[in-house]
């Protein structure tokens, strides 16, 4: 890590930070980045490699390397072509750890400065890669060698969001004391339904891509067995389920009201999410783009089980399910707005209760055609995007830096930060070369001279960030470039100034 950051910014030491940062219950890279306000000099820092030397990265792919050096080639822009360069590669080259356990391939990927593999993070941080693994046997092993990792994890808790890297010789336990049901592999236990979709998202798409069905062993049946009495658990048509999470802690969207239950929902066939993909205590627990990604995502599996397993019980299982909630969303997940008409609520709690608002961190309203949830042409999605991209979303900012969607998760900094997230996924959801452009530029705009992503930015001076270590920033960053040059948009990349 020390390497890592030596090639950074030397905006702030991540280890002085984790040693004398004092405040329960926060990230602490995110307290200091902000607190430290330091300003980066882009002149010394002006387009210099700021990728890990070849001997210190983690994992290194001929496929991912000659990509960069095809894109970069099509880039005029010189800081485009460079960001490109430092982001595409963030997630190999810094946060997995690949490996072979009882003969099989198994990889821990990191989220960046948290020692922890997120389902969540660790899905959405390798899925660009996949694309590129026909051509590279090692880089399809790593992640065979993922997706073999999440079944694992989900095998030991379906509750959990985050586990601990069986290898680590200091794992992080900072969250054993949190009144739930932890076990000694689990970094975190929110319970979030996106934590078991992204696995199924991505396995089916490794599985289309490579034709390699290896991964759909004894372990892929028990996890999606998990998953779906766990999404049946939490649908609560006859009690709250066996989950139920508390911590003592000064933010109230780190913990659960009702002795851990959390506002109450009436049964309509929906599933209750307590954790937000933000990692923060949902308001109402159907949260509605949450259940859109478990529709998708039960599909795929019953695809794969039908195909691979030929499993027809189980996979009628999966697709029953995914037709109740799918019926539910269409009965229960829109709301009149007075000025945008129809629109997908943020969270509703099935009595009449509903949350307008869009969070940053994927899967949100905005990000559904993203996720291949819904069709980007759908109207009342195309008046949802409206609605969250105005000051009528409480998290939606505007400032002299840049204008974007942030969330609760880093109002403890500052409730004027804007998630690069959301940027991208406007990018990655719109139709107009125009808005693309601005959505590039303003990504291009707020990386304080680093030449990376952030968690967050402060709207008006975006040397205020959090996070300076964030892979999934980085690579979704990458992800969206690599995009728009295959869709044959690199002139409008490089009309950019």
């Amino acid at each position: 890590m020390n390497n890592l950051i030596s090639l950074r910014t030397g905006i702030i030491s991540i280890f002085t930070l984790c040693t004398t940062a004092a405040f329960a219950g926060l990230s602490q890279p995110e307290i200091a980045s902000i607190q430290d306000n330091t300003t980066v000099n882009n002149t010394d820092y002006k387009y210099k490699d700021q990728r890990p030397a070849k001997a210190e990265r983690l994992f290194t792919s001929k496929a991912i390397e000659n990509e960069i050096i095809r894109v970069k080639k099509l880039l005029k822009n010189p800081k485009l072509a460079w960001m490109f360069e430092n982001c595409f590669p963030n997630t190999l080259d810094t946060t997995v750890r690949y490996r072979k356990t009882d003969g099989k391939d198994d990889t821990v990927v990191y989220t960046g400065d948290i020692h922890a593999m997120w389902l969540r993070d660790s899905g959405a941080q390798v899925w660009p890669y996949v694309q590129l693994s026909n051509t590279d046997p090692e880089l399809k092993a790593m992640l065979a060698g993922v997706i073999r990792r999440q079944f694992k994890c989900i095998i030991i808790d379906p509750y959990a969001n985050a586990f601990l890297d069986p290898y680590d010789p200091n794992p992080d336990h900072q969250w054993q004391s949190d009144l739930t049901d932890m076990k000694p592999e689990l970094h975190e236990r929110k319970w979030e339904i996106d934590s078991l979709c992204y696995p199924l998202r991505l396995a089916y798409h490794y599985w289309k891509t490579t034709g390699d069905a290896s991964i759909f062993d004894n372990e892929w049946i028990a996890a999606i067995e998990n998953i779906l009495k766990t999404f049946k658990e939490q649908q609560r048509k006859e009690n709250l389920g066996p989950y139920k999470f508390q911590r003592e802690t000064a933010r109230a969207s780190d913990t659960v009201m009702n002795d851990g239950w959390g506002n109450p929902v009436k049964p309509v066939g929906l599933i209750a999410s307590t954790f937000r993909p933000s990692d923060d205590a949902t308001i109402y627990q159907f949260l509605i783009p949450s259940n859109f990604f478990a529709v998708t995502s039960l599909r795929k599996a019953s695809e794969i089980l039908a195909e691979v397993n030929k499993n027809k019980p189980l996979a009628d299982e999966c697709t029953a399910l995914a037709n109740e909630v799918e019926a539910a969303l269409k009965k229960y997940a829109t709301v009149e707005h007075p000025e945008f008409g129809t629109i997908y609520a943020f969270e509703i709690d099935g009595y009449g209760s509903v949350n307008l608002m869009d969070d940053a961190n994927v899967p949100s309203l905005l990000a559904m055609p993203y996720l291949g949830d819904i069709n980007v042409d759908d109207a009342i999605y195309q008046n949802t995007r409206k609605f969250v991209w105005s000051e009528n979303n409480p998290y939606f900012f505007k400032g002299t830096a840049g204008e974007g969607i942030g969330g609760p998760h880093v109002s403890h900094v500052s409730l004027n930060m804007i998630w690069p997230m959301s940027i991208m996924m406007k990018a990655f959801t719109s139709q107009d070369d125009e808005e693309i452009k601005t959505c590039i530029k303003m990504l291009m705009d707020t990386d304080a001279g680093t030449g990376f992503m952030h968690e967050s930015f402060y709207k008006d001076d975006a040397t205020k960030f959090t996070r300076e270590w964030f892979a999934w920033q980085n690579t979704l960053f990458g992800e969206l470039i690599l995009k728009l040059v295959n869709e044959g948009k690199t002139d409008l990349l490089n009309d950019i100034q």
